[in-house]
């Protein structure tokens, strides 16, 4: 490297080849590790903005570019490991350090929204829009 741009250049490199595709392939144990020591890791950026975005990014239909942290524009269908599924608005505030929680309308009544979660990322499966 003989500049500064040069030394730019390779930190996003770095960013982009192995720090977001770690990120979203990561244990969730691994994840609250790197979290303590984020700082040290991505440099003075948000880890919900960057480590949980792009660990969430594993399932795309529940992250939007630009955005920071869980799309709660659309229902998804949250498939589990063990097979079970659930239906609902993610929650962006509540979910956190690698933890969903969505809102359902299902089997609820009118005008009432029940709470599903925290769900863990590791025990998810598969997630994609509702009606996909």
């Amino acid at each position: 490297m003989n500049s500064f741009a040069d030394l730019i250049a390779s930190r996003r490199e770095w960013i982009e080849q192995a720090l977001k595709p770690w990120c979203r392939v990561a244990a969730l144990k691994d994840l609250k590790r790197a979290e303590l020591e984020w700082e040290d890791i991505a440099g003075k950026v948000d880890p919900k903005a960057t480590l949980w975005t792009w660990a969430w990014g594993r399932f795309p239909s529940i992250v939007h570019e630009g955005l920071a942290g869980v799309d709660e524009t659309h229902a998804v269908r949250v498939t589990l490991k063990s097979g079970q599924a659930h239906l609902g608005y993610p929650d962006n505030r509540k979910s956190d350090a690698g933890r969903l929680v969505l809102l359902s309308t299902e089997s609820t009544g009118p005008g009432r929204v029940a709470e599903i979660g925290p769900i863990s990322i590791d025990d998810i499966a598969q997630i994609e829009r509702a009606g996909s």
